[in-house]
């Protein structure tokens, strides 16, 4: 009797040391996916905070890119005004004329002239001929804007100088191509009002300050191109330096009363000055430091 009831003892004891064995198992094998599983959803959120990082980085160095090339928005009314008055504009006075660069023509489409002109003189806006405004000065016909800014070969990286900001007309023409411009006008009030309707009419390109324009903006520069809106008895020595190898520069010189002609400079690669006349024309006189006889570290 006491065999037979020793099998059934032992049989059971079997059972659980094998369960208890199963039970060890499984219990180490829980305890290897529990070990394994945070590595594995950390790598994951890892490399998903790699992407959302990278991805951060791109977007904020995009925006940093953005400020750097801020661009006319062109949102104004302004904009939207007489544009087939610029188109016969550009047709009849520019592109007849042989202004061929389709940048130059372009932005000469799109600028809203009559926005830069005093309001009693706006309904001739688009004729060929300059205009009247503000302290005695200027705004020039459009044909010798867009021949300019022509002789320029603006590109869309181009650092521009200008010297004579009057209304902002000749800025923004150059504003619509190059990265930057940077435009002095010596006569304070109308710096003022230039920069307030250029703002207004959304050039965050455009950089206007008071001041001679013959010493230049020297902590902009040197400069892809520079345009002179105003005679000068002589081209300024520091636009000379301020311009930068392989860059070009066109402004008008002569005497107020005299002969005055459009003078294309262009610096080449090794630095060299070359000068050449291109048109007749007659601006307002350069006033500030270019009347003053030249110093004789200058001649």
């Amino acid at each position: 009797m006491s065999a037979n009831r020793s099998r059934p003892v032992k049989k059971w004891i079997y059972v659980a040391l094998f369960s208890l064995i199963l039970l060890v198992l499984f219990a180490i094998f829980i305890a290897h996916i529990t070990s394994i599983r945070p590595e594995l959803t950390f790598a994951s959120e890892n490399e998903q905070a790699d992407a959302n990082q990278r991805i951060a980085d791109a977007n904020e160095q995009a925006g940093k890119e953005d400020e750097k090339v801020a661009r006319p928005d062109h949102n104004h009314p302004a904009f939207a005004e007489r544009v087939d008055e610029r188109k016969r504009m550009v047709d009849r006075q520019i592109r007849a004329r042989d202004v061929k660069d389709p940048n130059v023509l372009k932005a000469m489409r799109i600028v809203p002239r009559h926005a830069f002109i005093p309001r009693g003189q706006q309904r001739y806006a688009y004729g060929d001929h300059p205009l009247p405004i503000e302290h005695n000065q200027t705004i020039s016909q459009p044909y010798i804007v867009a021949f300019m800014t022509d002789a320029l070969r603006l590109r869309p990286n181009s650092k521009v100088l200008e010297i004579g900001t009057g209304s902002g007309y000749q800025a923004a023409v150059c504003a619509e191509i190059a990265r930057e411009v940077y435009t002095i006008e010596i006569v304070e009030k109308l710096a003022k009002s230039a920069k307030e309707q250029l703002k207004k009419l959304g050039y965050p390109n455009v950089f206007v300050k008071a001041g001679d324009g013959f010493f230049g903006w020297p902590d902009k520069a040197p400069f892809d191109a520079i345009i002179g809106t105003a005679a000068a008895k002589r081209i300024p020595e520091p636009l000379l330096e301020q311009l930068k190898p392989g860059g070009r520069m066109i402004i008008p010189t002569g005497s107020t009363y005299g002969f005055q002609y459009l003078v294309l400079v262009t610096k080449d690669k090794e630095g060299k000055i070359h000068k050449s006349r291109v048109m007749p024309v007659r601006f307002v006189p350069m006033t500030g430091e270019v009347t003053k006889p030249k110093k004789k570290s200058e001649k």
